[in-house]
């Protein structure tokens, strides 16, 4: 149980600074008109063009928290955003030159780090995949939890 319950803290821990290091990065580079949050948001969009109900149940954000961020996000000028055509209710989103250049940054960000953990033996390629692969076996399970329990 202390182990468990470790790993839930660790994994907490982990989120909130990961979103202070893009945070960092963004005041470093002097991006100052989005938050971590966003960033982040706009990266896992990627090239794709997604609905907010996408995003939810890929399991990345909470549905009040997506649908406010996107509808920053295109008011800030960093996505596009179209109703769809077979349900009106629904709009899909993808990035625009701007997101696409927030994106870019957090991914360049991101491949530093990576370099960064192996190059100064922090960990190797193959812990990351270890850790990778127990972090999805834990996801699975709690997936598990939610959809068979009840």
């Amino acid at each position: 149980m202390t182990a468990y319950l470790e790993t839930l803290s660790l994994v907490e821990r982990l989120h909130r600074l990961l979103l202070d290091v893009i945070k960092d990065e963004f005041e470093r580079v002097g991006i100052l008109d989005i938050n971590a949050v966003q960033a982040l948001l706009l990266f896992n969009i990627g090239d794709n063009e997604v609905t907010a109900g996408e995003l939810k149940s890929r399991g990345y954000y909470q549905g009040s928290n997506v649908s406010y961020n996107l509808k920053k996000l295109v008011e800030m000028g960093y996505m596009h955003h179209q109703r769809c055509e077979i349900d009106r209710r629904s709009v899909r989103v993808r990035l625009t030159d701007r997101g696409r250049h927030i994106r870019d940054a957090v991914r360049e960000l991101f491949s530093r780090h990576a370099v960064g953990l192996v190059s100064k033996r922090v960990i190797n390629p193959e812990g990351l995949e270890e850790i990778t692969g127990a972090l999805k076996r834990m996801e699975r399970y709690w997936g598990d939890q939610i959809r068979y329990i009840y």
